[in-house]
């Protein structure tokens, strides 16, 4: 069987998630982000925007884009040293295994306006 290389990057520019009006910023996040992100965010908009980056990353390694997979089924959690783990749910799980996918890894940084995230997936 042949060897499962995917990979998938996403940069933002933070004003993106910085801006967003107050009526639309609370639905936004309630649909995004899942609890315990939204705990290790603390509403910092440079964190939200990596991590949006990295469930966007994670969507095209997987070939999919957002439409196909909802936002919540990639999570973004760290490890006790703060490294970005990938969690997958539901749909992203199904097609993740589908595909060959047995690890995953993922890298996001951010500067005071972008933010850039990378997933790799192999198999």
């Amino acid at each position: 069987m042949a060897s499962v290389l995917r990979t998938g990057i996403d940069l933002i520019e933070v004003h993106r998630i910085a801006n967003l009006k107050p009526e639309i910023r609370s639905r936004f996040l309630a649909r995004v982000y899942t609890e315990a992100e939204l705990e290790y965010c603390g509403g910092r908009n440079e964190r939200l925007s990596g991590r949006f980056a990295c469930k966007e990353a994670v969507s095209k390694a997987l070939g999919t884009g957002i439409g196909t997979i909802g936002w919540q089924e990639i999570e973004i959690l760290n490890d006790s040293n703060g490294m970005p783990i990938l969690f997958l749910h539901g749909k992203a799980t199904q097609i993740s295994e589908t595909l060959g996918i047995l690890q995953w890894s993922v890298s996001i940084s951010h500067i005071r306006n972008l933010a850039v995230a990378m997933a790799v997936g192999t198999g």
